[in-house]
Formats: C-alpha cells, sequence, structure tokens
C-alpha cells in the first residue's frame, strides 16, 4: 500500500478501535466491580470486536509490506484521557451502571465519526469494503451501547 494517506487513515482508525478495545474492557472491570455481570460480559464482547477489527487492520498494511500499530493495544493518549474522564464521571458517580454506559457510549460516538471521516476519503477498493463492513459493526455496537444505556436510566 504506497499510498501514504490511505496508511494515515488506517493508523487512525487502529488507535480508534484499540482505544475501544481498552475503554469497553475497563467498562466491563466496572461492571463487574459493580455487581453488573451481564452488562459486563457485552462489554467484554465489544472489547473483543474491536480486537478483532485492530487485528484486521494491522493484517491489511502489512498484506501491503507497511507494518502499523504500537503492538500493546493500549490505545491513545487522547484515549487514556477519555478514559480518564470515564473514571473521573465514575468517582463522582459511584460507578453507576448508566454513567458507565453513557461514556461507553460517548466513545462509541468518537469511532462513528473517525470511520465516518475515512469513509470520505478515496480508499482503495479492498480497504474500503474492510472500513465499510467495520463502520457498520461500530454503528451496531454503537446502538447497542446506547440501548443498554437507557435501560439502566
Amino acid at each position: 500500500m504506497e499510498n501514504t494517506k490511505t496508511i494515515s487513515i488506517i493508523e487512525n482508525l487502529l488507535e480508534t478501535v484499540e482505544n475501544g478495545h481498552k475503554g469497553f474492557d475497563e467498562a466491563a472491570s466496572k461492571l463487574d466491580a459493580d455487581g453488573n455481570p451481564t452488562l459486563a460480559a457485552e462489554m467484554r464482547e465489544l472489547s473483543q470486536q474491536r480486537l478483532r477489527m485492530s487485528n484486521e487492520l494491522k493484517a491489511i498494511a502489512a498484506a501491503d509490506g507497511t507494518p502499523i500499530g504500537n503492538g500493546n493495544g493500549g490505545g491513545t493518549i487522547p484515549g487514556a484521557m477519555h478514559r480518564g474522564y470515564m473514571a473521573l464521571r465514575d468517582a463522582l458517580t459511584g460507578d453507576d451502571p448508566h454513567a458507565v454506559l453513557a461514556a461507553a457510549e460517548q466513545g462509541e460516538d468518537h469511532a462513528k465519526t473517525e470511520f465516518e471521516r475515512a469513509l470520505d476519503d478515496d480508499l482503495p477498493g479492498s480497504v474500503r469494503s474492510v472500513v465499510l463492513r467495520q463502520y457498520g459493526e461500530i454503528e451496531t455496537a454503537h446502538d447497542r451501547v446506547r440501548e443498554l444505556r437507557d435501560a439502566t436510566g
């Protein structure tokens, strides 16, 4: 993949899904600790979905000889800041499941925006099809998180 703009887009999406992986994992831990194992299991499932997405994006770049990603799955500084905000909000609300899910939905709003930006660019067909499919998964996850949040309100 010789187009540096395409690589940059893939790197940005990789950061986005790695932030989601870490965020959902932390949300699952908070929900589990607060006695919400069913919600925690849903968050873990979404965390694993983001891990699969991350691996797929890395594979696309690597197939063209462009290895990307930091490999640690830890997310990025903006993602860490969002999770820090999530922790502060939880501290103020006593780890209320509604607040945890509201913060997760905010993360999903960000993910949707990043994927929409990527799809606005001129991506090669094979990359576009993967990004479009992953965007659909993110939309579905966003809607599910919103439903869960509303059900806990």
